[in-house]
This record gives structure tokens, sequence and C-alpha cells, in this order.
């Protein structure tokens, strides 16, 4: 039986000291304890500096969390980063966490749980944009479907059926799912393209689709890279997209100003 104790949470962050900061409040105010924290800071000001973020650090620590926050520079890319975030996970599972991203209490707890039930590569929340609360869109939600009782690998590419799944994250969808759909449980599984944002996986089985270790085959500056990682443990090992989702984002710009470079072109074979 594994719980908690056997996760490390990897956070990447590059010029969001606030932003951080509620990320790791978030996770400091998790009713999962003893995982731990491990921050690669790629900013141009250390956030070892930044008053909420050590804060935050202290908070999760006096919590029972042992964090490590690394600086990690020069940045050579999102993949890059997220590779040697893997690099120092040392436990069974695996959480990324973007640094723009706040968690409900209960979050971690249940993404454990499901991982551990279902036994495939990785489980995930979509991301909640509650700016879009109000904007409804019935056709982006038609792609949703559930795994039955199992996650069984698949084989997800641009000019598959599958690919549609991807509108089913777009604003607040995930909100307009659950509320669709009807949650009668603690969570339910359904069928992904991919993930953005909160992605917890199984270390090995991650690492024996070679991680993000495509890094050093995509331009620095580069976009899509959890796509990869996510399209290549889901074909051997499955993946799936828990509902209700328990993530918000925090909606602010993107730190990735150049996305002409998308990793899915230089890394995934044809169909």
């Amino acid at each position: 039986m594994h719980g908690p104790g056997d996760l490390d949470v990897l956070v990447p962050t590059k010029d969001r000291p606030a932003s951080l900061a509620v990320t790791l409040a978030g996770l400091a105010a998790q009713d999962a304890r003893g995982f731990r924290v491990v921050i690669s800071d790629q900013s141009s000001v250390p956030v070892t500096g930044d008053p909420l973020v050590a804060s935050a650090v202290r908070i999760l620590e006096h919590r029972g969390h042992p964090v490590s926050l690394l600086r990690h520079v020069p940045a050579r890319g999102l993949a890059e980063q997220r590779q040697f975030l893997l690099e120092q996970a040392e436990r069974r599972w695996c959480l990324y966490l973007d640094d723009d991203v706040w968690l409900e209490p209960c979050a971690v707890s249940v993404l454990v749980s499901a991982l551990g039930e279902l036994g495939c590569g990785f489980v995930g929340y979509g991301l909640h944009g509650l700016s879009h609360r109000h904007d409804r869109r019935p056709h982006e939600l038609s792609p949703y479907e559930e795994w039955a009782r199992q996650v069984w690998p698949e084989r997800v590419r641009r000019d598959s059926p599958a690919w549609r799944r991807h509108t089913l994250h777009n604003a607040a969808n995930p909100l307009h799912l659950a509320e669709k759909v009807g949650i009668s449980a603690a969570w339910r599984a359904y069928k992904v393209a991919w993930i953005g944002g909160c992605v917890l996986y199984d270390r090995a089985l991650l690492e024996g689709c070679g991680g993000f270790e495509f890094w050093r085959s995509v331009p620095a500056a580069h976009a899509g890279e959890d796509v990869v990682a996510q399209l290549r443990v889901m074909e051997r090992h499955g993946g799936a997209g828990l509902l209700p989702s328990r993530a918000y984002h925090l909606e602010l710009p993107t730190t990735v100003m150049d996305r002409a470079a998308e990793c899915y072109d230089y890394v995934m074979e044809p169909s």
C-alpha cells in the first residue's frame, strides 16, 4: 500500500514568485502528509529572496513536507527543466505541478488514491480557468468518454479521433464537465489527449518511456513537452483525467512567448 509519503511534487518556476507562493501555499494546506517538494528555479532573480516564497516553504516544512529549492540555470527549455526535476525525484510517484496552479486541500490524496487503484502511467486534473465559468462550450465537451473499470494503453496522435479530447480542458470546461456528468464518488476517470499543469506519474513508468530526455532533440525555445511525455506513457501504460478537477489555474500571462516549435513535430513518429 502506497501513500503521500511515496510522492515527490516537482515544481518548475521562472519569474513568478507571487504565483509560486500561492502554489506552495496550496500544497501546504493539503490533507495528505509526508510528500516531498522539489522546486527548480530558473528566475532572473532567485526566488529564495522572496518573502512570500520563503514563508510558504517554512510552512510546508513545519507541516512535515521536506522542500528542496534548487537553482537551475541557465535555462535550456521546458523539457530540460522537467528532466532535471525528474532526475531529482527519489520516490515511487512524481507530481508535476506548474507554478501557477492552486489545489484544493484533498487534491493530492485523491490523485494518489486514484493512481494506486488504476495502476496506469499517469492521472491528472484539467485546470479550471474560473474567469470563464460563465462561458459554456457544449461543443467542446462532446469528446468526453469515461474509463469503465480499467485504464488501457492508447495510441493518440494528431490525426486520431482521440486528439479531439484536448478541448475538454479549455477555459472552464472541467467545471462544466463535472456539472454535466454529475459526481457521486471521490473521482471518475476519463479519457484524455493530454493534461497540462497537474499530472501525477508512476515515476518508473515515466522514466521507462524516456522521461523528458528528448530535450536535446528540440530547439531551446519550445512548447508542448508535456504532450510528448504523456503520449509516450499513455501508449505503453495508459493515462486518465480525473473529475471533478481539484486544480485551478491562476490565469497569469504565459512565460513561454515563443511557441513556434512544438516538441511533437521534432520527436513523435508519424502515424
